[in-house]
């Protein structure tokens, strides 16, 4: 195993970031896991390795494992943020006093605004250290934790673009993220990445519409079996809004037909042959409660922003508002409050052409 001089801090020990951490480890980098909670922790530190299966096989040793942020950020150049979203802010604070110059953070992945959300907490946290801030469209894998230290990929995606908030540092950016990962492509910008963001097309709809499903005690397979026609009109729907808003910031957003190739390679006459043709999604079940963040944080993080953006620029989303208000009733919440509207990020009162200047770093 040829080792690496790039040090990586892996923020969050979910299913995603123990892909990350146990595949970077096993590909020979100095790779430091972090989660606040001291539970998710344990089965890895007791032997200080991630056991991964599937696309990729084999033992990750890790450089070091805690739950304390200073340790785990400390002089390393990359920290990848591999939480859900709604923790995007919570991680913000918890760095912003020991950030670095140069230390390049990216949130896998941002969905809507994510990389914007996060500067925006730094600096209300007086945070003045030079980090480039930026995200990723998509996760890269897709997977699922076995058990404590162990995880399956079922798949790694062929194509990550990536963008930072300051938009001359991202060929840079995507150089050092090479050296790990060489699916990472430069991307145009943030509001890019963010519209980009198919995880706001797929999984609040999904579980919406298979709701009785979900919540009964039958297994079956999230994409394969839980996308039939009917409920491709509804996700076209929700693509196409997502298009159109993107389009009053002046960004051409990727279908998500589009993105099935360029992420998978996986082809069709039309979105659901696409889809059906993903191996990647094969073999992914559907979760057991409505209660988890394909709606949890998919809706107020991805789906609500989309609409607030549309709101302001009068750009109607009635396909996209009435998941936003389904899914708050079949949970209980008021995910429009809950979400990143453009008053908590402060993108209410800019014309678009501060929009665009925010997206490459002119503002």
């Amino acid at each position: 195993m040829k080792e690496h001089k790039l040090k990586i801090a892996v923020l969050g020990a979910g299913h995603g970031g123990l892909a990350m951490a146990g595949h970077l480890a096993l590909n020979g980098f100095s790779v430091n896991i972090y989660s606040r909670s001291e539970e998710r922790l344990w089965g890895i530190k007791s032997t200080g390795r991630i056991v991964l299966e599937g696309e990729v096989e084999g033992e990750g040793y890790l450089n070091l494992v805690t739950n304390d942020i200073k340790k785990a950020i400390e002089d390393v150049e990359l920290i990848m943020v591999v939480v859900p979203a709604t923790a995007h802010r919570f991680l913000a604070e918890e760095c912003a006093p020991y950030l670095q110059d140069g230390q390049i953070v990216i949130l896998n992945p941002g969905r809507t605004f994510g990389a914007i959300e996060f500067r925006q907490v730094l600096e209300e946290k007086g945070c003045e250290a030079k980090a480039i801030i930026g995200e990723a469209q998509t996760f890269i894998y897709a997977s699922r934790a076995l058990g404590p230290g162990q995880v399956k990929i079922f798949r790694i995606k062929n194509s990550i673009p990536v963008a930072t908030l300051r938009a001359h540092k991202i060929p840079s950016t995507v150089n050092k993220l090479r050296k790990a990962y060489p699916q990472f492509v430069p991307g145009d910008n943030v509001f890019k990445t963010s519209f980009d963001n198919i995880g706001a097309v797929f999984h609040p709809t999904l579980c919406v519409m298979n709701a009785g499903w979900i919540e009964d005690i039958s297994d079956f397979q999230f994409y394969i079996q839980g996308i039939t026609p009917s409920v491709v009109k509804v996700l076209e729907k929700v693509d196409n809004e997502r298009i159109k808003v993107a389009e009053a910031l002046g960004i051409r957003a990727i279908s998500t037909r589009d993105w099935l190739y360029l992420a998978y390679g996986a082809t069709g006459d039309n979105l659901l042959e696409a889809i059906r043709a993903n191996p990647g999604y094969r073999g992914i079940s559907a979760p057991k409660t409505l209660k988890m963040r394909y709606i949890d944080e998919d809706v107020p993080t991805s789906l609500v922003p989309i609409s607030s953006i549309g709101k302001k620029f009068k750009v109607p989303t009635p396909t996209i508002d009435s998941v936003i208000l389904l899914a708050s009733i079949l949970n209980n919440k008021d995910y429009m409050k809950e979400g990143r509207t453009v008053e908590k990020l402060h993108l209410e009162n800019l014309t678009l052409k501060e929009l665009r200047r925010l997206a490459i770093g002119q503002s």
